[in-house]
């Protein structure tokens, strides 16, 4: 790939190493409220609980699933990210190469590993236990800047990259930011993240990260779409699991329901990044906002089917087919 060459997607994030621990039904059990909500998975104390079975995948980490997800959607893509000089490294680059995104921008150190984490996988749900490593942030992007960025988890020191980023989109009109913040990016709050979000063209969470950001108990996800919008981004997606998604693009507002699963969900790791991706792709693609939403719900399906974010994503083709497959609900009905 040239590097005069505009890319048309280019992903920044920390790039992680999953480590799929299956924990056997009779092992484990969820605790929740009367309601289902705030679940919790519970495991003996202090006994040696026996488990399924581990799978290791490698090259993950929401924006490195957003390029791949691009590059399978038929869009220029490439990573920005660390990775340790370590056997981990070498085959998360050999992962990404294989899926079609340039790893141009990957910097690899000697001295730091590659990010490691641990998912507990129990029923369809999982819970990952997580370590960034202390990576420095760069920004080698050239004159010419790609068409989309798309911003997603770093770690807790990166706030002056975040400056950095929404610099370099102030002098770069021709590229648009998605953004679809990690857990530190929502503790950081929106004051720290002002000007970010005032150069954001697409933004992404779910509900209950929605309330997190706005410290608000709003109830309706189709008012909290407008209250981000009213924070800069010009288009606002916010996730409600199986009831379905909403999106905002500072004049109308559309409700998207859910793609009906072919079978029960197999492991939902992935999910919202299939669906931020593809949503993004769509608009690279030349699609309007009430159009891209009918894409973004079908990767996701497919993604939940599949061990892992990657494993299920989709091509352009087969999205396409799937929704011209797709029940007559399927549609995003105006709300606004």
């Amino acid at each position: 790939m040239e590097k005069t060459e505009q890319l048309d997607f280019v992903g920044i994030g920390d790039t992680v190493v999953d480590a799929f621990i299956r924990l056997k039904q009779d092992q484990a059990h969820a605790v929740c409220k009367i309601d289902n909500s705030s679940c919790e998975i519970c495991m003996p104390f202090g006994a040696k609980v026996p488990y399924d079975f581990v799978r290791v995948v490698h090259a993950v980490g929401n924006s490195a699933n957003a390029c791949v997800s691009a590059s399978r959607l038929g869009l220029k893509s490439a990573l920005i990210t660390n990775l340790g000089n370590d056997d981990d490294g070498a085959k998360c680059l050999a992962s990404l190469q294989k899926d079609g995104v340039s790893t141009e921008y990957i910097k690899q150190f000697n001295d730091i590993k590659t990010n490691y984490h641990y998912v507990l996988w129990y029923d369809s749900e999982r819970t990952i236990l997580i370590k960034h490593e202390d990576f420095p942030y760069t920004l080698p992007l050239g004159d010419v800047g790609p068409k989309w960025l798309y911003l997603s988890s770093l770690n807790e020191k990166s706030l002056e990259f975040h400056h950095e980023i929404a610099s370099y989109l102030a002098k770069h009109p021709e590229t648009k930011l998605s953004f679809q913040p990690g857990g530190f990016q929502i503790k950081l709050g929106v004051e720290a993240l002002k000007d970010l979000y005032a150069h954001t063209e697409v933004f992404f969470c779910n509900v209950e990260e929605a309330r997190l950001i706005l410290k608000t108990e709003e109830p309706e996800p189709k008012n909290l779409v407008k209250m981000i919008s009213a924070l800069g981004p010009k288009t606002v997606v916010v996730t409600d699991g199986p009831k379905g998604a909403y999106v905002f693009d500072g004049v109308d507002a559309w409700f998207m329901p859910i793609y009906p699963d072919p079978v029960p969900p197999y492991e939902r790791t992935g999910a919202g990044d299939s669906f931020a991706s593809a949503f993004v792709s769509a608009l690279a693609l030349g699609k309007t906002p009430s159009e891209a939403i009918t894409w973004a719900p079908i990767n996701s399906m497919s993604v939940v089917q599949k061990i892992g974010a990657q494993e299920g994503l989709l091509t352009r083709e087969a999205l396409e087919k799937l929704l011209a497959e797709a029940p007559e609900n399927y549609k995003a009905v105006k709300i606004s």
